[in-house]
């Protein structure tokens, strides 16, 4: 939950908290039931860690979701695409974030809500009715397996904002049953902001790349709108199993979700010198529109249209080339991207490297090819190409 927070003591002040928080949990469940619309098969069991036993977690979780070799190739594609700088360490960037943000988490493997502390009543009980929904969905869907899905990047982050938004959701109806929040005018507008100023506070959050502050933001805010669509639009239903949105594009507009619009999935034909390969999802697409462009409103309305792609680092003699597939709903989404990208992307080229924006088509549908690559890179004028696989659930 991104809330500020301070470390626990110890002793007999730890042991108070873990009777405070195993009561609340007691008292909240019934709210945070009637919220979901759904009821506990069993008790969920509850924690308290210290901060430092929450760095340990964080380390041993990145290792499992995220293992050294993927955290190197998932570096080196960002940043080709120039969304974070050439030094940075990403792994202990995320380590610091997440121990910066984390005050409660509900852990699948262990099946425990764990508190690690807050600095005042509201946040704590903010904090384990957040965490509860976390563990009601787990008794409904396989969060774990879920949650770190491989390859498929903008699938995994639209199925966080489904778990994160309704967290937001049903944790304010759960402490304010009585409040009909939507009757409040510019609530949601004014929520949206005092998240974004509550972690503008946060020196490490502040100074992470755009990407990353973007990212951890995405499923709270974002996926809170997409449930509260989804329950006006579907109310005796959950957005789970078939249900679940398969992509970013159906988080940031549901009306394409309700048509039905999938993503095309790509993969590359030939993986020969294939080091890393993964799709951006229309909320990467954005967020690198604006990194590019240093214009938000120009990259919501150039990333619309997004239909699905692919991207692939390849080993090339003098570094590394970046070959990025997209495909688009229509030749005018196609063409609008280009505009806004083409300029930036290729006078952004580093020294000792050229780059490109070819328009070209997959099949009957408008393509765009992306390059990023050493200069005199042997398949500049024949890159790898990508197909498209057939739709699936």
């Amino acid at each position: 939950m991104l809330i500020a927070s301070f470390t626990l003591g110890c002793g007999t002040r730890r042991e108070q908290w873990q009777d405070r928080i195993q009561s609340l949990t007691v008292e909240l469940t019934p709210g945070v039931e009637s919220a979901v619309g759904l009821k506990f098969k069993y008790p969920p069991k509850v924690a308290v860690r210290t901060r430092e036993q929450v760095y340990e977690y964080l380390i041993h979780k990145l290792e499992v979701e995220l293992p050294p070799e993927e955290l190197e190739r998932t570096t080196l594609g960002y940043r080709l695409f120039g969304l974070i700088p050439d030094t940075l360490d990403l792994g202990k960037l995320f380590l610091d974030l997440y121990t910066e943000q984390i005050v409660g988490f509900y852990d699948p493997l262990t099946d425990s809500l764990y508190v690690v502390g807050s600095a005042s009543e509201f946040e704590v009980r903010l904090i384990v009715a957040h965490e509860l929904v976390h563990a009601l969905q787990a008794q409904y869907v396989p969060l774990d397996s879920l949650l770190t899905t491989r390859g498929d990047n903008d699938r995994l982050v639209a199925a966080q904002a489904v778990m994160e938004g309704q967290g937001i959701l049903a944790s304010l109806v759960a402490l304010m049953p009585d409040q009909d929040f939507d009757a409040v005018p510019d609530f949601w507008q004014q929520y949206r902001r005092s998240v974004r100023e509550q972690q503008a506070r946060m020196p490490i959050f502040n100074s992470a790349p755009l990407l990353l502050r973007e990212t951890l933001i995405f499923p709270y805010l974002d996926g809170a709108d997409f449930v509260r669509w989804f329950q006006s639009q579907y109310p005796d239903t959950m957005p789970y199993g078939p249900r679940l949105p398969r992509s970013t594009e159906h988080i940031l507009q549901p009306e394409r979700y309700e048509a039905g619009d999938e993503p095309v999935m790509l993969r590359f034909v030939a993986e020969e010198g294939l080091v890393h390969d993964d799709g951006l999802g229309q909320f990467e697409v954005q967020v690198l529109i604006t990194e590019v462009t240093g214009s938000e409103s120009t990259a919501v309305a150039a990333a619309r249209g997004w239909g699905g792609d692919r991207y692939g680092v390849f080993a090339a003699e003098g570094g590394h080339a970046l070959v990025w597939w997209s495909v688009w709903d229509s030749p005018e989404a196609s063409r609008r991207f280009i505009r806004v990208i083409e300029r930036e992307w290729t006078n952004l080229a580093k020294p000792g490297r050229r780059r490109a924006v070819r328009s070209t088509k997959l099949g009957e549908r408008p393509a765009v090819l992306i390059l990023d690559t050493p200069n005199g890179w042997q398949r500049w004028d024949d890159p790898p190409r990508v197909v498209e696989l057939p739709a699936s659930r």
